[in-house]
């Protein structure tokens, strides 16, 4: 994890500092600039930082022209590039390698030797934005005209590595705030009690809990059924200590700042139905993929069916940005069709009107399920869909 490392923790550190003794807004914009692009060109690495350079010239350019056409070409250029370094291989592997081992043989060993060892740090956080910020244009809003205003949204560290995802929007009047203003006592609490409360859940829950999955998760056949129910809830609270985690240290760190980061986490598993869950759970995702594929593609607005059919797109998509996987995109379609059911069940006769009304008078009813769906889907979010479902067979004593 980069916010635990010793080399994040001294240039937090020094880059607060200098960031607040600087008595000008335009000097602190020019140092937070720097800052963001030593801590970016650290752990990314030349081959990690040249092709977000490249995605962060056209973005800003498309942006700048204000064209619709151009701006649509710029996304297209975003996604491409998403799709080539974090998704190459797989779609080889899925739609080719079946028909032809051999030319998907060479296609990946073509496209490892163009592309770096590793997708570029971040690549996906990199894209939504970015195809957020010419989508708004494309509709009108105004675009960043100052490079160095653009270059802190795109790469402003707290929120670099793993989000919130921002709205620019939303960022850039926080930005000018806080260059603008002198140092404050409550952002600085509030900034120091969420960095805490980050690195809490990160090294001492999450961290001791991955410790006892690796170690109980092979003999998860051979152990008592209320062992399995405990791995389970343990799988389900890590995933969530872990990224509430990292978004907790963002935020607390741009607070230190004085700029303000969207919340991504809402006590989720306090959730009494799906969509309640998804109103919490890695919020500055679920919304994005709301606003930037599911309202696009048609949303609820052609009836029932296609408005089933785009969320399971929409869901698919959110699986896959998680990872080049099978499985994600297994864990996406699982919760589109928990979503379409949730949304729908009170339609069906007797029985849906029959669901509704225990759910409304037992609420915890409601909580349960919903908690237990969720629990499943981190099955074959962590593991391949084979495993997943012996696991999930397994649960109820199979």
């Amino acid at each position: 994890m980069i916010f635990t490392t010793h080399w994040f923790l001294l240039f937090a550190v020094i880059a607060v500092t200098v960031f607040w003794l600087l008595p000008r807004a335009d000097w602190r914009q020019w140092w937070l600039g720097a800052a963001c692009a030593v801590f970016h060109a650290h752990f990314a690495g030349p081959a990690g930082v040249l092709p977000i350079i490249g995605l962060m010239i056209v973005t800003f350019f498309a942006g700048r022209t204000r064209s619709p056409g151009w701006c649509a070409a710029g996304i297209a250029v975003c996604v491409a590039a998403l799709a080539f370094y974090k998704y190459m291989l797989f779609f080889i592997g899925a739609a080719v390698a079946p028909w032809n081992a051999e030319m998907a043989a060479t296609l990946a060993n073509g496209t490892r030797a163009i592309m770096p060892g590793a997708p570029p740090l971040a690549v996906s956080f990199f894209t939504f934005e970015f195809v957020h910020y010419l989508y708004e244009v494309r509709r009108g809003r105004e675009p960043i005209r100052s490079p160095l205003k653009f270059l802190l949204f795109s790469i402003f560290f707290p929120s670099l590595v793993a989000g919130p995802i921002k709205r620019y929007t939303q960022f850039l009047p926080s930005l000018k705030a806080a260059v603008a203003a002198r140092a404050s006592a409550e952002d600085f609490a509030e900034g120091l009690r969420r960095v805490g409360i980050g690195f809490f859940k990160k090294v001492v829950v999450a961290d001791n809990l991955t410790l006892y999955i690796e170690a109980m998760q092979p003999q998860f056949g051979a152990s008592g059924l209320l062992d399995r129910w405990l791995l389970l809830g343990c799988i389900a609270l890590r995933i969530l200590f872990d990224f509430s985690g990292y978004s907790d240290i963002a935020i607390g760190c741009a607070r230190l700042l004085g700029i303000r980061l969207p919340e991504n986490f809402n006590w989720p598993y306090a959730a009494r139905n799906l969509q309640d869950f998804w109103q919490r759970w890695h919020i500055s995702l679920s919304s994005w993929i709301r606003d930037y594929v599911y309202i696009p593609l048609g949303g609820n607005r052609h009836g029932p069916v296609w408005r089933v059919l785009n969320g399971l797109a929409a869901f698919a998509l959110c699986g896959l940005w998680h990872g080049p996987a099978w499985h994600f995109v297994v864990w996406g379609l699982w919760h589109g069709a928990g979503l379409a059911v949730c949304a729908s069940y009170t339609r069906v006769p007797v029985v849906g009107k029959g669901l509704a009304r225990v759910f409304n008078q037992e609420p915890l009813a409601g909580w349960a399920l919903t908690q237990l769906y969720a629990g499943l889907g981190w099955l074959v979010f962590f593991y391949p869909v084979s495993d997943a479902l012996r696991m999930a067979g397994q649960l109820f004593g199979r």
